[in-house]
C-alpha cells in the first residue's frame, strides 16, 4: 500500500515542471487571443483577407518595375518577393503572437501594466502575449504563400527561411520592446515608439542594394532594417557567414537589450491605480 507521502511524491512527479507550466500559459493565451478574434468569423475573415489584398498591391507594384528593369543593384524580382515574405511573415508572427509589442509605450505611460504586476507570470512575457493582432495572420498567410512561389521548398531551403523568420520576428519584437520602454524615462513616447517601429518596418521592405553611405550604415546599426530585408540575398541565395554572424548577432543582442531595459524600467514605473483584474 502507497504511504500518503508516496501518494504525494508521485503526484507531484506527475505535474508538469516550471518550464512545462510556462509553455502552457503561453498557448492558452494564444488560444484565448485566436478564440476571441475569431468570435466574428466574417469580421475576422475580412479582415485577414484585406491585409493579404494590400500586400498583393506592393507585389504588383515590384512586379511591374521589375518588368521594365530586370534588376536593382543585383537585386532580382525574386529577391524582392523573399524579403516581402521574411518581413510580412516576420511582422506577422510579432503582431500575431506577441501584440503588444508595439503598444508598450502606451501601456506603460498609462499605468496599465498594474494587471500584470499582479500576476505570478513574467511581466514582460505575459505583457507581450496578452494580445493578438487579427489582421497579422494574413501578413503570415501572404508570407508563407510567397515562399511557397518564389523560394526552395527543399529541406535547406525550409530551414533558410525559417530562420530568416525567427531573425525577422525577433528583430521586430524587441526593436519594439526597447522603444516602447523609453516612455519609462521620458513619459508618453507612443508617437515617437511608433515612428521608429514604422521607420524600421518601411525600410526592411526596400533592397538594401538601394542604399548607400550613411543610409546604409543607419539600416545596420540604429535600425536594423538591413538584417531583415538582407536575408533573401545573404543568407536564403547564398549564406554569408558574416552577414548571419551579424544577423543572429543584432537579434540576440536587441533581445538582451530589451529585456535589461524593461525590468530596469519596472523600477521605475509609476503605477496607474487600475482596479481589475485581467480574465
Amino acid at each position: 500500500m502507497l504511504t500518503a507521502d508516496k501518494r504525494a511524491e508521485l503526484t507531484e512527479y506527475g505535474k508538469p515542471g516550471k518550464f512545462g507550466r510556462l509553455l502552457r500559459f503561453i498557448g492558452l493565451s494564444w488560444k484565448l487571443n485566436l478564440a476571441g478574434a475569431m468570435e466574428f468569423r466574417a469580421s475576422f475573415l475580412l479582415t485577414v483577407g484585406t491585409m493579404i489584398a494590400n500586400n498583393i498591391v506592393w507585389i504588383i507594384f515590384w512586379g511591374m518595375f521589375f518588368g521594365r528593369f530586370p534588376v536593382l543593384n543585383g537585386w532580382t524580382l525574386q529577391d524582392v518577393m523573399m524579403m516581402w515574405a521574411v518581413a510580412s511573415a516576420g511582422f506577422g508572427i510579432m503582431s500575431v503572437f506577441f501584440g503588444n509589442a508595439t503598444r508598450l509605450a502606451t501601456l506603460i505611460a498609462t499605468g496599465q501594466l498594474d494587471i500584470y504586476l499582479a500576476q505570478p507570470k513574467p511581466v514582460l512575457l505575459n505583457v507581450l502575449i496578452s494580445r493578438m493582432s487579427v489582421s497579422a495572420i494574413g501578413d503570415i498567410l501572404f508570407g508563407l504563400g510567397i515562399f511557397v512561389c518564389f523560394g526552395d521548398v527543399s529541406l535547406l531551403g525550409i530551414a533558410k527561411f525559417a530562420l530568416s523568420l525567427a531573425v525577422s520576428a525577433l528583430i521586430f519584437i524587441f526593436f519594439c520592446v526597447i522603444a516602447g520602454c523609453l516612455s519609462f524615462w521620458l513619459g508618453n513616447t507612443e508617437g515617437l515608439s511608433f515612428q521608429l517601429f514604422n521607420a524600421l518596418l518601411t525600410f526592411a521592405t526596400y533592397p538594401t542594394g538601394i542604399f548607400k553611405g550613411f543610409g546604409r550604415l543607419v539600416l545596420f546599426s540604429v535600425i536594423p532594417a538591413g538584417f531583415i530585408s538582407g536575408m533573401p540575398v545573404w543568407l536564403i541565395k547564398d549564406v554569408n557567414p558574416a552577414f548571419l554572424a551579424g544577423a543572429t548577432g543584432v537579434s540576440a543582442l536587441l533581445c538582451a537589450g530589451g529585456i535589461v531595459l524593461f525590468y530596469a524600467g519596472l523600477r521605475k514605473y509609476a503605477s496607474g491605480n487600475m482596479m481589475g483584474l485581467r480574465q
